[in-house]
């Protein structure tokens, strides 16, 4: 039981605590010493005479939970958490380049590479051809503190024969590397002009803060986190732009429905030709719009809408309904103006979209039989 902590509490509540405390924790053994009547631990001395006799919800509370309220364990669930957080501070989710995410013509990541990269820098290449004066590599990733997405920039270091160190069991220093190796280096120079680059592999050139690293041949397993050719398509940035230009169409044809069912068919048309602006393969745009031009007549426009949206989701249930049923009535017209052969193969195509659509079904028996009659009196 934390004592401090308790003499605090009656030097604020006074006598009124006290009595709760009495009351309320009688075979605490904590408490049994320490609230007696002749403990020395109650000594008039500390308690004040501004005592408040106004919050005696709170004394009953704190007498009720004395035993936990007062308990070490406080300040040692205190200490074990911010050490949790101590161990756990670095912890955080690890980010590709941004460049991924992102449409950056090669030309500028190329430039902004050269710019930003210094002497002292880690990189991360593959061995690409050896010669007797050193071996060129092939960067493909960053591997101290600047991320970049490189891999596919070709771009070429040389590490010189004098920075490679030589092992004991090959006498020439280049014998124990081969083609395809992946190398860690540290940079020793940079040329920005010409767009040239020499490693080392020597550990007397990494910086201070990098001397640990481990220069020379790494495996697969080595490569930093950030690297890594498994990212999910959806990740990339065409996928992201296309769900984003989705969302965003969306919510303005939920805007041109709503000034639909309002009768405002010229604002509704506006909101749903803004949607597929913002994205043309909308489906649902195309629908609502194929539907508003089917209202006023335009059925053409109406069938190429439904067409382009069912070709988009061939799933999708109004596009082909209503697509369906424009067909039909499109037909009709043609009917109407004599077109027979016209109407007759418009509903052979709702037909051909929906066997059980008994309406085209209907309209297809009916022309067919005022062609067959149009021909039984042209051949008598």
């Amino acid at each position: 039981m934390d004592r401090d902590v308790l003499r605090q509490a009656l030097s604020v509540h006074g006598p009124a605590l006290l009595a709760l405390l009495r009351a309320e924790q009688p075979d605490s053994p904590d408490f049994r010493g320490l609230l007696g009547r002749n403990a020395r631990f109650v000594c008039l001395s500390f308690f004040r005479k501004d005592w408040r006799i106004d919050n005696i919800e709170i004394q009953q509370f704190i007498a009720k939970k004395a035993d936990i309220l007062f308990a070490y364990s406080w300040k040692s669930n205190a200490t074990a958490i911010s050490e949790l957080n101590e161990e756990n501070e670095e912890c955080y989710a690890v980010m590709p380049p941004l460049e991924q995410f992102m449409d950056v013509p090669s030309e500028d990541r190329r430039e902004l590479f050269f710019r930003d990269i210094e002497r002292g820098d880690i990189v991360i290449g593959r061995i690409t051809s050896i010669r007797e004066f050193g071996f060129f590599m092939v960067l493909i990733c960053m591997g101290s503190s600047m991320i970049r997405e490189i891999s596919d920039l070709e771009i070429t270091a040389l590490c010189p024969l004098r920075d490679v160190p030589s092992h004991s069991s090959h006498g020439d220093p280049l014998s124990y590397y081969q083609t395809g190796d992946i190398i860690q280096a540290v940079i020793k120079d940079v040329d920005r002009y010409h767009e040239k680059i020499t490693v080392s592999l020597h550990n007397s050139v990494l910086p201070p803060n990098l001397s640990s690293s481990k220069l020379g041949v790494i495996s697969s397993d080595d490569l930093p986190l950030h690297y890594s050719k498994n990212f999910n398509e959806e990740d990339f940035a065409y996928a992201l732009r296309k769900k984003q230009s989705a969302s965003w169409a969306l919510k303005c044809v939920k805007t041109g429905v709503d000034y639909f069912k309002a009768g405002r068919h010229v604002e509704a048309m506006n909101e749903y030709n803004k949607a597929l602006e913002i994205d043309e393969q909308n489906v649902e745009a195309l629908v609502a719009r194929g539907a508003l031009y089917a209202t006023k007549g335009s059925l053409n426009k109406a069938i190429d809408d439904f067409e382009v949206a069912l070709e988009n989701c061939p799933t999708h249930r109004n596009a082909r309904k209503y697509l369906c049923q424009t067909l039909v009535e499109r037909g009709g017209q043609l009917e109407e103006e004599e077109q027979l052969l016209n109407a007759e193969s418009y509903y052979k195509k709702a037909l051909n979209l929906d066997e059980t659509f008994q309406e085209a079904e209907e309209a297809l028996i009916k022309v067919r039989k005022h062609i067959q009659v149009i021909l039984y009196f042209l051949l008598i």
